[in-house]
Parts: C-alpha cells; sequence; structure tokens
C-alpha cells in the first residue's frame, strides 16, 4: 500500500511542476460581498474558467510546448490525466451496444442498467423510434440551419406547442439540449447591473449560465429560502434590473426538490424573476409527469421551466416553457439559439410521439414511483444509510427516480461500481468535481420498465457491495 501511495504522490507532484502557483486562482474571482461557493459545491460537473485544471479549468499556464509536434501527444496533458487516475478520479466512455432499457448490453455483456435517464422507458419505445423514422423522411436527416436563418421547421412549432401544454404556459422554444437551454436562459434573462442568484447545488449548465451572464454572482446555501432572501435585500434598488433565481426542480445528484413555494414568494417580494430546471422532474413528478412545479401548484408562477427531451421523453434536445414575451427574448436574445443549427427533425418527431405516450398511459409516472420506492424500502431494510450531506429528508420526493447512496473516497466508491458491473448491475459512482470530495456515491436510477424483482435483487446485490467495502475499510 505504501509503494501505490509513493507512486500515486510522484504522479501527482510531476503534475503539479507543469503548474505555476498562479494556475490555483479563479481567473474569474467572486465579486466583493457575494457568498463564495464552497470547492466541489456549486460545480457540479465543473465550470471552464476555474484555475484548478481537474475542475475543468483552463490548460494554460507554464509549461513550454515550443517545438512539439501535436501528432506526438501532449505530455502536458498526459500527466494531468495520470495524476487524475492517481486520485481515482480518472473518468473513461464505456460502450453501450443497442438501444437503451432497463437492461442493456455494456462493454459486451448484458447487465440490469441502474444509471440511465430514460425514465419512462420511451427511448427504444416503437412509437418513439417510428415517429423519429417518420420525421426524418418527412423534413430530412438534419434541419440544416439554425433557428433564425431556415432551421425552424412546421414540426419544431408542433412541437413547442404540445410543450406549452404540458408545461401550462403560454408558449415554449426548442434547444438542442439542455446545458444550452440553461445557458440560453441565464445568459439572456441575467442583466448586467443586476444579480443573478443559483443554488449551490445547480448543475454546472446553470453555473455556466450564471457565470457567463455578466450579472452581479450570488450562490445561496442549498434549498435555503431564506438565505436567498437575505442576500436580494442586501442588494435592492429601485435603479438595479430585475434580479434572476435559478434553481433545478429535482436536483440531479441527491433526488431532493426545491423549496418552490417558498421561492416564488421571495422572488415576488423582491420583483425577482424564477427559472426552475426540470430536467429530472418531467415526465417522473407531479400529476401527469408535468414537473416539480405542477405538483407544488405554481403553474403560471414561474418565469421560465426548462426541460430536456432527453431524459424521460426518449429523444434529445430541450425546451423553455414561459410566457410568450419571454419566449421573444430568447429569440432574440439566448446566443445558444441563435448560433446552433436547430434541432434534428427526428428529435422533434420522437418527443411528439413521446408525448401522446405520456398523456394516453399514465400509470408509467405512477411505476416510476413504485420502483423507486422498492429501491430505497430494499436498502433501508438491508441497513444502507440513505441520507445525502446537506439534504433535508423532508424536501426528498418519492416520485424522483434518482436514489443516491453516499460512499464517501473516490476509490472506494469505483471498487463498488465495478464489482457491481462484475455481478450484472450497471450503475455509476459519482466523484469530484461533480460532487464535493468525500461526499462520493452510488447514483442509481430506475425507470417505469423495470422489473421489480429484478430491483430487489439488485439491492441486495447492492447492499452486499457497499457491507463489503465498509468491512475492508474498517480492517
Amino acid at each position: 500500500m505504501a509503494g501505490a501511495r509513493g507512486r500515486a504522490d510522484a504522479v501527482r507532484a510531476r503534475a503539479r511542476g507543469l503548474t505555476p502557483a498562479t494556475d490555483t486562482t479563479p481567473i474569474d474571482p467572486v465579486p466583493t460581498g457575494v457568498v463564495p461557493r464552497r470547492d466541489g459545491d456549486p460545480d457540479r460537473g465543473g465550470v471552464l474558467g476555474d484555475g484548478d485544471p481537474d475542475r475543468g479549468g483552463a490548460l494554460g499556464g507554464g509549461g513550454s510546448v515550443q517545438g512539439r509536434r501535436p501528432g506526438d501527444g501532449d505530455p502536458r496533458l498526459r500527466a494531468r490525466l495520470d495524476a487524475r487516475a492517481a486520485d481515482g478520479l480518472l473518468r473513461t466512455l464505456r460502450t453501450v451496444d443497442g438501444p437503451t432499457g432497463p437492461r442493456a448490453t455494456v462493454d459486451g455483456r448484458e447487465v440490469l442498467l441502474l444509471c440511465g435517464n430514460d425514465y419512462l422507458g420511451l427511448a427504444g419505445h416503437p412509437d418513439v423510434r417510428a415517429g423519429a423514422a417518420d420525421a426524418a423522411h418527412a423534413y430530412g436527416g438534419g434541419s440544416g440551419s439554425s433557428r433564425l436563418v431556415a432551421g425552424t421547421l412546421a414540426i419544431h412549432l408542433e412541437l413547442e406547442r404540445e410543450l406549452a401544454a404540458l408545461e401550462g404556459a403560454d408558449a415554449a422554444l426548442l434547444f438542442g439540449a439542455g446545458y444550452l437551454a440553461n445557458v440560453g436562459v441565464v445568459t439572456a434573462l441575467a442583466e448586467r447591473g443586476g444579480v443573478v442568484a443559483s443554488d449551490a447545488l445547480n448543475h454546472a449548465s446553470i453555473i455556466d449560465g450564471v457565470r457567463l451572464s455578466g450579472a452581479e454572482r450570488v450562490i445561496y446555501r442549498h434549498g435555503d429560502w431564506e438565505h436567498l432572501d437575505h442576500e436580494l435585500a442586501a442588494r435592492s434598488g429601485t435603479s438595479r434590473p430585475p434580479a434572476l433565481v435559478v434553481t433545478d426542480g429535482v436536483f440531479s445528484m441527491d433526488g431532493d426538490v426545491a423549496p418552490l413555494a417558498e421561492l416564488v414568494a421571495v422572488c415576488r417580494r423582491h420583483g425577482a424573476r424564477l427559472v426552475v430546471d426540470e430536467a429530472h422532474a418531467t415526465g417522473c413528478v407531479g400529476p401527469g409527469g408535468r414537473g416539480s412545479v405542477a405538483a407544488a401548484g405554481l403553474e403560471g408562477e414561474v418565469d421560465a421551466i426548462v426541460g430536456t427531451l432527453g431524459k424521460a421523453l426518449g429523444s434529445s434536445g430541450a425546451y423553455v416553457a414561459a410566457h410568450r414575451d419571454v419566449r421573444d427574448w430568447l429569440v432574440n436574445r439566448a446566443r445558444p439559439l441563435i448560433f446552433s443549427t436547430a434541432p434534428a427533425p427526428a428529435a422533434a418527431g420522437a418527443a411528439l410521439a413521446a408525448l401522446a405516450i405520456l398523456a394516453r398511459e399514465p400509470d408509467r409516472v405512477d411505476r416510476v414511483r413504485r420502483n423507486a420506492e422498492i429501491v430505497r424500502r430494499g436498502l433501508r431494510d438491508a441497513g444502507v444509510d440513505l441520507a445525502a450531506p446537506g439534504i433535508d429528508p423532508s424536501r426528498m420526493d418519492p416520485a424522483a427516480p434518482i436514489v443516491p447512496v453516499v460512499v464517501g473516497p473516490a476509490d472506494a466508491t469505483m471498487a463498488i461500481t465495478e464489482s457491481l458491473l462484475r455481478d450484472g448491475v450497471y450503475l455509476q459512482g459519482i466523484r469530484p468535481p461533480t460532487v464535493a470530495p468525500g461526499t462520493c456515491r452510488l447514483r442509481l436510477t430506475v425507470s417505469s420498465e423495470h422489473d421489480p424483482d429484478e430491483l430487489r435483487a439488485a439491492t441486495h446485490r447492492i447492499a452486499t457491495a457497499l457491507a463489503d467495502d465498509r468491512r475492508d475499510r474498517t480492517t
């Protein structure tokens, strides 16, 4: 063990030797008076611009590359990759052969899939496949242009009408991906000279939008609406533009739900706009799977809802549902929309088919809830602690399809995932920068199409693997 630790330290030292001390200073410091982020906390997924290269930071600074031939590789990057591997943080890609579903073939072997986001089992549904194929035949393989040039197709407008109806909104606007939608809506609605406030555990796409907005940034403690209220009050003034508050509806790494009623009240009190990202709520939470805003009875009380087509709706792309005024503003100001090719027709056709299935088969939403409860109950009965650091248990929605199990160290987390994969259960270990150091976890997700008996068997295997890890670490 000592030899392995020494080798890891040597690898990290080599990487540090290529990194100047100035790299440890963020190139975009938090303005005076703004609540600083805790390391690892709001940067769920890492944010470009941090000085630490292992948190998605800038690659420049120190280490001459004069005379290096790109075709021979990049020793600077390789040293950093080696350092990540030594810390148990190196990410690699696994291959899924065939359609996603409750079971999948991963790296050549069939496994129970407990880490996908196909919450309603629609990605491989025959109707969804047919919808994609029909749209491709009718409109072609791609849209051929950005929305503002010649890329807005009739099928895009049809889908936007259906999405607006789903969210109980006046209008909707399609984007190519959830990341683009979040960056687009935040940068368009946050105003220079104003304030943009973000929950400390928001998704990385929101954080990146906040950083790019040019507004003063406030990171409020996770789910702490009183903290938000205090920070907005401290920055109020008649000469300032309206503040923008952004939150996940269901948080992607913990499965808890934002205190939306309280956030709406705070925003009303301060004249602020509120944006809610429903990526992990659409199709799973609320009446008919209409999301956490609908579940809270707040339709029409939120300025913009961001939703994805790439999770419960089995397609790809994203949308913003809002009043027509907001939609029209985004058409004029959201750079990811203006400067990106419009979503492929097949994606729109698949999403339309998925919405039709959701409307006629609402029991799929109920099955997600039941399957999530099977996993939670099975793990608790086996003695697994499902508490997550800093998460209020009262905000855990039983309908949320995300079940986190905090392990702690990165190496232990990844060892458990590899053990489970060999045992036929595929789930992901989540490590920094997606979660804070020391809170690495197994992130389980369920779909409506999982077999309950298979889920019960899987929870037994997971509980056994966790118990084996605890025993190994204490002996």
